[in-house]
């Protein structure tokens, strides 16, 4: 297998002890740090304060079901990869799970190979969900320093507008324009136009 990608926590959702013991031993083996939960409900009361990474989940359990689970998951708002364990009778209920998002299903009985590179694919998606939760937090708290009328020069400039045409807009002189952009440029770590936009689309919806 390839290196573990960060975040590398997997979290094993099934409520067979044998099945969840045996999936943490292998996970462990190649470095994983694991947590094991008895039931989706378990991982459900915890799952909005625990460590990025990717969860591991049986479909078929007692209460709440691994598409229950998946579907509360989103209703909480917490956002983590998952990878569906199913026996064969439930491949069309895992292929209904991954139009809902999942990342994977993992038919039983599996290879220990199988297992682990659908893993990865979870631990490279909750990678990237970070990297661009970090650069939205990066973006808005650049862009929250503006003054009042500064953010107004910036949405014009992220609009496409010239100098003249913002001065005209907001009924202030062009060098006043080039004063509050030149602040906007500096405040936002901005060194082009195009640095500007993209701080504006990363920050969503033009930072507002």
């Amino acid at each position: 297998m390839g290196s573990v990608v960060e975040p590398s926590r997997i979290y094993v959702i099934d409520d067979d002890d044998a099945a969840r013991d045996s999936l943490s031993v292998l996970l462990e083996s190649v470095g994983y740090a694991v947590e094991a939960f008895p039931s989706a409900r378990s991982f459900l009361n915890r799952a909005g304060g625990l460590a990025p990474g990717c969860a591991l989940v049986d479909i078929r359990m007692p209460e709440m079901g691994g598409l229950e689970l998946q579907a509360a998951l989103k209703d909480k708002g917490v956002e983590v990869p998952i990878v569906f364990v199913t026996g064969h009778a439930d491949v069309p209920v895992a292929v209904r799970a991954m139009r809902a998002g999942a990342i994977d299903f993992v038919e039983k009985p599996f290879e220990a190979e199988v297992i682990l590179g659908a893993v990865e694919r979870g631990l490279a998606r909750a990678a990237e969900r970070q990297q661009h939760a970090a650069s939205t937090a990066t973006a808005r708290a650049r862009v929250s320093q503006l003054t009042d009328r500064e953010r107004e020069v910036f949405d014009q400039l992220v609009e496409g507008h010239p100098n003249k045409v913002i001065a005209a807009n907001l009924n202030i002189s062009p060098r006043t324009v080039e004063i509050h952009r030149s602040r906007v440029m500096d405040k936002t770590g901005a060194r082009s136009l195009s640095d500007l936009v993209r701080i504006s689309l990363a920050a969503g919806n033009g930072g507002k």
